[in-house]
């Protein structure tokens, strides 16, 4: 049963979207939210395997909300769900914690599917996020320098840490030391001219 919990302003979309996730075997909409501080306060206890979240809301908006979650929850896997798709939005929601990027003019069954496929480890994306992303990364790609690529191993710390993950259990998802893992981010950061985690993440996401 993977339990889902939605974050949106729109009331009348909210209980659309629970009742379809309700009727649907193997799910179950365990809370949802009107704003991002009833989240805050609520979902801690909720612990949902997954969460919806609107962008754009009264009062602080759902980037903010997602970063803030990732600190309070760092395993819980949470996807935009907005009408949202320009460039900026994306990168800060990812670089925020969340684990994928759907827009709201998705099909129902597809949304279920997208549910599912993070719950298991995925970073699902409608396809003209997907195409921005990949688009993204082509242009900086042709412009950087080689020699300034991440490894594939310095590359999945920071996907680790763009999750909120803390460094031992970074360390123990890759089967190796804290200190490793240390290095990695030395090094990290050397390459990217960046002083944190925060930036190092950001910045590596809008590259």
């Amino acid at each position: 049963m993977i339990c889902v919990a939605i974050v949106d302003d729109e009331s009348g979309l909210r209980q659309s979207i629970a009742t379809f996730i309700n009727g649907s075997p193997g799910f179950r909409c365990v809370s949802t939210y009107g704003s991002a501080e009833a989240a805050l306060k609520g979902l801690p206890a909720d612990r949902p395997d997954v969460v919806l979240m609107d962008i754009h809301m009264a009062g602080m908006n759902g980037i903010e909300c997602v970063q803030r979650l990732k600190a309070l929850l760092p395993s819980i896997q949470i996807v935009m769900f907005t009408v949202y798709e320009d460039t900026d939005q994306i990168f800060k929601a990812l670089a925020a914690g969340a684990s994928g990027y759907l827009l709201k003019r998705l099909t129902p069954t597809k949304l279920l599917e997208a549910i599912g496929e993070v719950h298991a480890g995925g970073s699902p994306m409608s396809s003209s996020i997907a195409r921005k992303v990949v688009a993204s990364f082509q242009k900086a790609g042709s412009a950087t320098n080689k020699d300034a690529l991440l490894s594939p191993r310095e590359q999945m710390v920071l996907a680790c840490l763009s999750k909120g993950l803390a460094y031992k259990q970074i360390a123990d998802q890759m089967g190796i030391g804290v200190t490793t893992i240390r290095t990695y981010l030395r090094r990290i950061y050397e390459k990217l001219h960046v002083q944190s985690r925060s930036e190092a993440v950001a910045k590596y996401l809008q590259r």
